[in-house]
């Protein structure tokens, strides 16, 4: 099937999808969850091969990293499906309601958008977890991931459509996967206008830049994750040093991973030196501003493009400034509005970096890494919002929801 013919297939069966109730969902989400378990070893072995290619094609660690699944990986990846499983069902949730003068009672309903698509490189975890999601928010899927994993995200999907084949009233074109990674597909499917009704892009700025460019679909854009700490001259140090490391070497190759710390000028002496020293041991490169080159002389001069670079590995950007205002206008200038962090004491000033920081999440006294959607109790997410339409922030079912007005009278008519 084209591209075309899949998103059309896709809509069709969106009639019969976004009518499942809670149970018919949660039991096909449940066997896609076991499907995936009992196929563990058919992924496994899918992914090594796509792994080794990839290796051998000399692509980055980063991008290798994000491609991998290791066998905590796949456990993770089925316990997602069953969290989402276990979630409240969005759909047809009252966001709010009330009565008016005239007796009318209006209410905001959640329902389904109708086919949400995600285009993907390197993480064959997010067929499983996209599928999930759109299933239990009453969407369908169109999925299309990268060449390097494409051997594992046919895996993946072969073990959905066994389960989706046991459950009569889940239509197969429920969840798709694209199989074609050519650049024509991806804008084929970018072009799908009135099949798809979200596309979500997850990936390298080519690819966000080539979806602003060219979709013609409604879009929410999953960008780039510039992430800043910040440590306030009233930070408990130890605190600081714990999510400063943290936030750079805990998974460095993920959005959410620091890559700019911010240091108030009364810990260059007495804090950062030390810092740094941790930093440097885990295997960081840091490039320091020039008070940081004088306090700690093994860091690299940082170059004004350091600032704005999401680098997804083991180098950090430090700069030295002299207050919270100046943090704040760092962040304003080179943030990218996916999760920034202060430590600090003092609850004026963390009240004000919270109020003024222009991001999706804003994280006081703890690192940046918490910015997840299985750790905002989402199960998982579809993807990380940097924009403010329609939704901000790490997606989880509700951000796959529209809200409808649903008006409730007693034979009112309008006069004027």
């Amino acid at each position: 099937m084209s591209v075309t013919d899949l998103c059309r297939a896709a809509a069709a069966a969106w009639a019969t999808v976004k009518c499942l109730t809670t149970a018919q969902k949660n039991a096909v989400l449940l066997d896609m969850a076991s499907a995936i378990e009992d196929q563990r070893a058919a992924l496994l072995a899918a992914n090594a091969a796509d792994v080794a290619d990839a290796r051998a094609a000399g692509v980055s660690s980063t991008l290798v990293d994000r491609l991998t699944l290791t066998e905590r990986r796949m456990a993770g990846l089925v316990w997602a499906v069953r969290t989402i499983a276990a979630l409240p069902d969005p759909v047809g949730q009252v966001v709010e309601g009330w009565t008016r003068p005239n007796g009318l009672l209006i209410e905001r309903v959640r329902e389904p958008l109708g086919v949400v698509s995600v285009i993907y490189e390197a993480r064959p975890n997010v067929t499983a977890e996209v599928a999930a999601l759109c299933l239990k928010s009453g969407n369908c899927a169109v999925l299309r991931g990268s060449s390097m994993a494409m051997r594992t995200n046919l895996a993946v999907m072969a073990a959905l459509d066994s389960a989706i084949a046991r459950h009569a009233d889940v239509p197969a074109a429920a969840v798709a996967l694209i199989a074609d990674p050519s650049h024509d597909a991806a804008l084929e499917l970018m072009r799908a206008k009135g099949y798809i009704d979200l596309l979500v892009p997850r990936g390298r700025p080519e690819l966000i830049a080539s979806v602003e460019r060219n979709a013609t679909v409604p879009t929410v854009i999953d960008g780039a994750g510039n992430c800043h700490v910040y440590i306030d001259g009233s930070a408990d140090r130890d605190i600081a040093t714990s999510v400063t490391v943290n936030a750079k070497t805990s998974r460095p190759s993920v959005c959410n991973a620091m890559e700019t710390l911010l240091v108030h000028a009364d810990l260059a002496q007495d804090w950062l030196p030390d810092a740094l020293d941790e930093l440097a041991a885990a295997g960081v490169e840091i490039r320091g501003c020039p008070v940081t080159c004088e306090v700690w002389p093994k860091a690299v001069q940082a170059r004004e493009e350091d600032w704005g670079t999401e680098y997804l590995d083991l180098v950090l950007a430090v700069r030295v400034v002299p207050d919270v205002g100046e943090a704040i206008a760092h962040i304003d200038r080179w943030g990218t509005s996916n999760a920034e962090a202060i430590v600090a004491r003092d609850i004026d000033v963390a009240r004000r970096f919270t109020r003024e920081v222009d991001s999706g999440s804003v994280f006081v006294n703890t690192s940046t890494r918490y910015s997840d959607g299985g750790e905002f109790g989402y199960g998982v997410e579809i993807g990380v919002s940097t924009q403010k339409l329609h939704v901000r922030g790490p997606m989880g079912l509700a951000a796959l929801t529209t809200v409808k007005n649903v008006v409730w009278g007693s034979g009112q008519t309008r006069v004027v």
